[in-house]
């Protein structure tokens, strides 16, 4: 894993659609590190998410029942500036609290609001393939959320060392550094 962005990675960004210009308006807001516009550099993950995202479009009615086919954005990160970065090397405890309190209000809210000062959070990727051990955990099935038990339990369960990156990107000044490169249709 990257442990911060270096000028000129390119990053990609899978949807239904291509995204050009992303808009935080338009971003979900409990998702792993907050709203904000997604990005990772593993095309393939992109690739996966762009089929996802597709497969709920067209559950629920976001496009129409003949498109067959999502698309990934590519992105270059150029440094435009002073950002606030918190990128997590690993998925540990920090990690995994503050994947937890994005997605569920009321948990981990000092980590939270920690995390408002950031205008990109960087760190593993807690995928659809990863969710149930998390639900899991945020329901207190491993333990006590946020003891040293449940965290250890989850992280062991989630095989860490094969979960990829993402990058959130939170704020107008972190969009900026975005350079839109080119869009590919990813068929299902």
């Amino acid at each position: 894993m990257v442990n911060k962005l270096n000028d000129g990675v390119i990053l990609y960004h899978g949807s239904y659609c291509a995204v050009r210009v992303p808009d935080l308006k338009k971003c979900a807001k409990y998702k792993d590190f907050g709203q904000g516009f997604y990005l990772t550099t593993d095309i393939e993950q992109a690739k996966s998410f762009a089929k996802i995202s597709l497969r709920h479009a067209l559950e629920n009615g976001d496009v129409e029942e003949s498109q067959k086919f999502g698309i990934v954005s590519s992105f270059s990160f150029n440094e435009c500036g002073d950002l606030q970065m918190k990128i997590f090397p690993d998925a540990d405890a920090d990690w995994l609290h503050c994947v937890v309190g994005h997605r569920r209000k009321s948990s981990f809210d000092d980590i939270v609001q920690d995390c408002l000062k950031y205008d990109i959070i960087g760190g593993k990727i807690a995928n659809d393939a990863t969710n149930l051990t998390i639900v899991t955990y945020m329901l207190g099935s491993f333990g006590v959320v946020g003891s040293k038990q449940a965290d250890d339990l989850c992280i062991s369960l989630l095989l860490p060392e094969r979960l990829k990156n993402q990058y959130c990107f939170r704020t107008g000044k972190s969009l900026q550094c975005l350079k839109f490169l080119k869009e590919e249709c990813v068929w299902l």
